[in-house]
């Protein structure tokens, strides 16, 4: 009697049924993956394997494949929130059991510094060293500093400006310069280096046409000259421009800014080590327009603490620093696979790495196929909720139907036994 594919077939269904019932419950769960059932018919073989006109004795679940295709990106307000576009998976690791692979990026910081999701498992990634220099390794769990950044002293000064060539000479007949008197010198502007304890020194510069093309450049460090005496001040250098108002050639080359140890800032601090700070002005001009000053940097800063993180699409963690100053903290690893329906899942939006799955394929994001990510977002669930819902109708009209089988088998057995 054909109770055996009746039978069958309601195992079947119920399976069809529990899997479309999973797929609705996670359709709001981030990162996770729908899953289908696939099924396969079963046939009784004898040992030749002959017969054209055998009738099958019902139906197996094959599989329940999970389907690793793009879910919609939603922007959040959680800076911690990561989004993969595209493949891979992250890694995530509690330090006991084998490292696991995700897609649901919903990060926090935990007591130690570590990122971590729900599961308090560690993101895994590269590290970074004191300079804020990647170093490709071993992945390990990534944690932020907690220190600050150090400072740094200023060891280089660029300057990119227009002197007025139609400006009028400045200079003394007797020579020098008074800073407190503007008719000795034409143009002035200040930047702020740093020594090497991130102290703070105010550097104002003073520009003196001395003839037809030619300038002198005073400067002083937190109001005292840097050449000099206070009394008699002298340039730090002297600049003369070609017929062209370009390619200015100075005397001493290249300029170099003295700033003798001892002198106190704003605050009152005395500088801690006498600096040498080279001043680069080569591409300054002299035509016939206002004084301007277009670039002027200088590559000290001084100390700073931690005041927030940013994750590019490459995975880079940049650290931000109240000095203005930002560095990379880690860098994500993600990891792809050749056969991504083979991994286990796990529970907790995870999955683990299997025989079937094959070994992890590891990189940065963006390199080769790999996803790049996006912070600040999180991928959406790529359950189709109107499409489950049909195919939930579907499940249930095939359980009915298989139900109606074993009832019309119970009824020819009824009638057969039955016969007289």
């Amino acid at each position: 009697m054909g109770f055996q594919q009746g039978l069958s077939g309601l195992s079947a269904s119920s399976r069809n049924l529990d899997v479309i019932g999973n797929n609705v419950a996670n359709a709001n769960t981030f990162g996770s993956k729908v899953a289908r059932a696939e099924f396969a018919d079963v046939y009784a073989t004898s040992m030749t394997g002959a017969g054209t006109n055998s009738v099958g004795i019902g139906v197996q679940v094959a599989a329940v494949a999970q389907q690793f295709t793009q879910g919609n990106v939603t922007t959040t307000d959680n800076p911690m929130d990561i989004a993969i576009n595209g493949a891979g998976f992250f890694q995530v690791s509690d330090g006991r059991n084998p490292t696991m692979y995700t897609r649901n990026g919903q990060f926090k910081i935990d007591r130690e510094g570590y990122i971590v999701n729900n599961q308090r498992q560690r993101l895994l990634g590269y590290r970074a060293d004191a300079t804020g220099n990647i170093v490709p390794a071993q992945a390990t769990p990534i944690q932020l500093p907690t220190v600050g950044i150090a400072p740094r002293a200023t060891d280089q000064i660029t300057m990119e400006l227009n002197l007025d060539s139609r400006a009028a000479v400045t200079r003394p007949a007797g020579g020098g310069i008074d800073f407190n008197d503007p008719t000795t010198y034409n143009n002035a502007t200040s930047v702020t280096a740093y020594d090497a304890l991130g102290q703070d020194i105010s550097l104002t510069y003073y520009f003196q046409k001395t003839g037809n093309g030619t300038w002198d450049v005073y400067v002083t460090a937190n109001g005292s000259t840097v050449n000099g005496t206070a009394a008699a001040p002298l340039p730090v250098t002297s600049a003369t421009f070609n017929a062209g108002g370009t390619t200015p050639t100075f005397v001493p080359d290249p300029p170099t800014i003295n700033i003798p140890a001892g002198l106190t800032n704003s605050s009152g601090a005395l500088i801690a080590t006498p600096l040498a700070i080279p001043f680069d002005m080569d591409n300054a001009t002299q035509y016939g327009a206002s004084f301007g000053v277009t670039n002027l940097t200088q590559t000290g800063y001084a100390p700073g603490q931690l005041t927030s993180i940013t994750i590019e699409g490459n995975g880079i963690i940049m650290a931000r620093y109240s000095n203005g100053q930002s560095q990379p903290a880690g860098q994500i690893e993600i990891a792809t696979f050749r056969n991504a329906q083979g991994l286990q899942p796990m529970g907790g939006n995870a999955w683990n790495a299997t025989y079937a799955s094959g070994d992890a394929v590891v990189g940065v994001p963006g390199d080769g196929n790999m996803g790049v990510l996006q912070a600040g977002a999180l991928e959406e669930s790529n359950v189709d909720l109107t499409a489950e819902l049909v195919n939930m109708i579907t499940a249930q009209r095939n359980y009915q139907a298989n139900a109606q089988t074993i009832k019309t088998q119970d009824q020819v057995l009824q009638t057969l036994v039955n016969l007289r």
